[in-house]
């Protein structure tokens, strides 16, 4: 699941297919006050905090901080290229660069060094994500 924000203000609500992670299966039209909700759900002070109620709620799934290194073959690419919900099956929820916050990023987002990645998944493919952004 993810939200698009789009350049003309809408925002949609996107459900990734199951068979095909990097596919989306469903769109749903937001209007104001449901992106408003999804926003503070989103947010910048309060997206770990939310990760790690979840955490607690579902076995197995945990939320990890992923910095991308200086020497990450993904810095200056789009994180499209990192295929990391196909190759891991865990998700990429927010990328944090500095004191801005990136919730549900597209695959067209630009990493750069120091972005710290909150990927959620089994403890497995959160430490396979980690490989990936440290060294391809």
């Amino acid at each position: 699941m993810g939200v698009i924000s789009h350049r003309t203000g809408r925002r949609d609500l996107v459900i990734y297919d199951a068979d095909d992670p990097d596919a989306v299966c469903h769109v749903v039209k937001l209007n104001d006050e449901e992106a408003d909700a999804l926003a503070e759900l989103l947010g910048a002070p309060r997206i770990v905090q939310r990760l790690n109620q979840l955490h607690q709620q579902v076995e197995g799934l945990m939320s990890v901080q992923l910095p991308i290194p200086a020497g990450s073959p993904y810095v200056g690419r789009p994180m499209g290229d990192a295929r990391v919900r196909t190759r891991t099956s865990a998700s990429v929820v927010a990328v944090v660069r500095g004191e801005q916050v990136f919730a549900s990023p597209g695959p067209d987002f630009v990493f750069r060094t120091g972005d710290v990645v909150v990927v959620v998944g089994s403890e497995d493919s959160t430490a396979e994500v980690a490989d990936i952004l440290a060294d391809g």
